[in-house]
């Protein structure tokens, strides 16, 4: 009995909506996370992008627990001398959701080509509504990846 290899060519991709209105910032990053490596599919294969794509909608509307509105802080280098930049992550909250999601999500999937092309199947929209009706996306459930 040999070992099943997906194939990307095989590979069927599905539309999944999320709403992430009083989700956790972090639980609601894994489980993306997860959804688009492909790992809650049966053919999973490390080496294939065997993921789906996720449509996240009501990111503004995403919760942190704890103190982290105020405590956690995004920083980032300018590349300039002296230009580390840092942000709390109430402003970021307030200003872009979107960048705050993406940003948990790309930190869970491994660095490389193949995690970059993961990352390019997310899309995340701070309201409602998003421009992906063509698609046809699926409500996606999250109490089913509960492990």
């Amino acid at each position: 009995m040999s070992t099943f290899m997906a194939k990307a060519s095989n590979v069927e991709r599905q539309w999944y909506v999320i709403d992430a209105e009083g989700e956790v910032l972090g639980r609601l990053a894994s489980k993306i996370a997860l959804i688009l490596r492909g790992k809650h599919k049966p053919t999973f294969t490390p080496h294939v992008d065997t993921g789906d794509y996720v449509i996240v909608i009501n990111a503004d509307k995403m919760v942190l627990t704890g103190k982290k509105l105020d405590d956690k802080v995004y920083r980032h280098h300018t590349g300039y001398p002296g230009g580390l930049k840092e942000t709390s992550y109430r402003v970021l909250m307030a200003r872009k959701p979107e960048f705050v999601l993406k940003e948990a999500v790309r930190g869970m999937l491994p660095k490389g080509p193949l995690g970059y092309a993961e990352l390019k199947k997310l899309h995340v929209y701070r309201g409602a509504e998003h421009e992906h009706q063509a698609q046809k996306p699926v409500a996606f459930d999250l109490k089913t990846l509960n492990k």
